[in-house]
């Protein structure tokens, strides 16, 4: 158990929802950081009502100012963030040759530059403090592509590649930074692009389950249990590592 904060992005529904419930459960006091701030609110309450300590707090990551004022609430409320999870994202599934360049600029905007924006704010505090975890939420599609995801697949890329080198940076400064890959996830997205598929949303779940050699989706309390390793003391000696939560699927 700790006492550390940690401010997770997306925080509130979802992997990211999960992410923030598991790191209530073991003592963090959370900011859960999301654009739909009522969501937000009903996971801090969660986290409460299980005895653990969360705020909510607004964050638009493609805004830079949004993203200071948020770190800037988190640190007022509950202290100096120590831990810090960039899980925000988005995603549609299409060809590429089927994408227009403001479908470009909003993936990576997202899926990329907000979490430059969020280590830019947060982890120069870690390293005049000695100490910090950055844990970001890449995809296994920036590990070994996915059909229908290639610029989400590219900015997922760009995540493992930029944790490895700022990793290095910032090693002998006591902060750590590690990339978790969830494989397919059984989340509200997850459903809803099974829904619109135009096929039977089951038998599209249930071909995703299939193809896992764990024969079932990942969960998000799956992914959250390999950030709050990441996120914990034990882990000091761990960093620029990529590590996939697919049940096996993607084994590199």
């Amino acid at each position: 158990m700790t006492d550390r904060v940690a401010f997770v992005t997306g925080g509130a529904q979802g992997i990211g929802g999960g992410i923030s419930e598991a790191l209530g459960a073991h003592g963090f006091r959370v900011a859960v950081a999301d654009l739909n701030l009522d969501a937000a609110k009903e996971t801090a309450q969660r986290i409460a009502d299980a005895g653990g300590k969360a705020i909510a707090v607004l964050v638009d990551v493609t805004d830079t100012e949004s993203v200071r004022n948020a770190v800037k609430t988190a640190t007022e409320e509950l202290g100096d963030i120590e831990v810090v999870v960039n899980n925000a994202g988005w995603d549609d599934f299409m060809p590429f040759l089927q994408t227009t360049e403001d479908f470009w600029n909003r993936i990576l905007d997202l899926n990329f530059k907000g979490a430059l924006r969020v280590c830019h704010t947060v982890v120069p505090g870690m390293v005049e403090r000695g100490f910090g975890r950055v844990i970001n939420i890449g995809s296994d599609a920036g590990r070994v592509g996915s059909s229908l995801e290639a610029v989400y697949s590219g900015a997922k890329g760009g995540i493992i590649a930029f944790s490895k080198t700022l990793a290095r940076e910032v090693a002998t400064k006591g902060v750590t930074v590690n990339t978790v890959c969830p494989g397919p996830t059984d989340t509200p997205a997850l459903r809803k692009f099974a829904d619109s598929s135009g096929e039977d949303a089951d038998k599209v779940i249930g071909g995703m389950a299939r193809s896992v050699p764990m024969k079932r989706l990942g969960s998000p309390a799956d992914v959250a249990a390999a950030v709050t390793f990441f996120a914990s003391d034990s882990a000091e000696y761990i960093t620029g590592q990529t590590l996939s939560v697919s049940g096996g699927l993607t084994m590199a």
